[in-house]
């Protein structure tokens, strides 16, 4: 028998109602909606502000709008991923918090940080549960809590960063759609680029370390745009040569939203029209594992069975990828 195909049944989304705006975050650093615009493309941001509340919150909403949408009791999930860099704790992993939240009881779970690429390396992961013919149900949540990580006294990573959640339900299918094709790739040399340098067991908390504030994101800018401009375009470009698509084959880029310029040199090295790419890092920022998903949620009742989509992805690590998506389903 032919193995399934791993299809996509479903998209549910969840992101606070505080936002916060480039004027606002202007009062706070020294900073202007035009420079912030200009090179990245962000307007505005959603902010979860309460205390009491963390990423698997987030997820835990993301998952319940997904269960209620799709039709589907938490007692038929098999298997609950949560991809994240902000989890509510080190252990145990959001997939239990969120699991527990939501009344998921009849499944296993588990964590995984590919930073910005969580959401293509934890779909490609899912995917092979789905395809090996065991697992009937399997939600995938990205969930980030930005916030608690960004430093908003340095004005180069404040304005990138937001919170927000978003999941997909996994199914299996005999026809020919879902995940088709990926390719995944990392380079941890980038690691001194991109990162939290403390919180880990290098590094444990410790009065210096929050006095010196490395609880929080630090980032090499222009060489993180560099290497994500040339990493992100290329492999997106390699996924369809690999596939023989063109761009009229393609129905949409869905892309990381961490800065509109790498959106569209992306979008060029594919010779793809703007028209066929899904953007909205002007209303949520850099939201990490949950740029792609979010995309979906918004961009649910454009999509038709059959049409192609290309997912691509670039985060700290570094790692990068692109998985080859047939959308399994029309609206109702």
């Amino acid at each position: 028998m032919e193995r399934p195909k791993a299809i996509i049944t479903g998209v549910g989304a969840y992101y606070p109602d505080y936002i916060l705006d480039n004027n606002e975050l202007s009062r706070m650093v020294d900073t202007t909606d035009e420079w912030i615009m200009t090179r990245v493309g962000i307007k505005e941001r959603h902010i979860l502000k309460d205390k009491d509340k963390g990423s698997a919150y987030l997820g835990s909403k993301a998952v319940e709008d997904l269960l209620q949408k799709t039709g589907t009791s938490p007692e038929e999930v098999d298997l609950l991923i949560c991809a994240t860099v902000t989890p509510d704790m080190h252990f145990p992993a959001n997939a239990q918090i969120i699991a527990d939240l939501v009344g998921i009881k009849n499944a296993f779970g588990f964590d995984l940080n590919a930073g910005c690429s969580g959401f293509i390396y934890g779909l490609v992961t899912a995917s092979q549960f789905v395809e090996g013919g065991r697992y009937k149900k399997v939600v995938f949540v990205g969930a980030e809590k930005m916030s608690v990580i960004t430093d908003y006294t340095d004005r180069k990573t404040c304005p990138l960063f937001g919170d927000a959640a978003a999941a997909v339900l996994l199914e299996p299918s005999d026809e020919n759609l879902g995940v088709i094709d990926h390719i995944l790739r990392s380079d941890g040399s980038g690691r001194s680029h991109l990162y939290m340098k403390a919180g880990g067991s290098l590094n444990p908390p410790s009065i210096e370390t929050v006095t010196n504030r490395e609880h929080f994101i630090y980032q090499d800018g222009q060489y993180v745009f560099k290497h994500a401009v040339s990493k992100m375009a290329d492999i997106s470009a390699e996924i369809m040569e690999k596939n023989h698509l063109s761009a009229e084959d393609v129905a949409w880029l869905v892309p990381h939203q961490a800065n509109l310029r790498i959106i569209d040199a992306t979008a060029h090295r594919m010779g793809l029209d703007p028209s066929k790419v899904m953007i909205n890092i002007h209303k949520f920022g850099n939201t990490t594992s949950a740029t792609i998903p979010l995309c979906l949620y918004e961009w649910e009742n454009q999509l038709h069975k059959g049409d192609n989509l290309i997912l691509s992805a670039f985060g700290a690590g570094f790692t990068w990828g692109t998985i080859y998506l047939k959308w399994a389903y029309d609206k109702k």
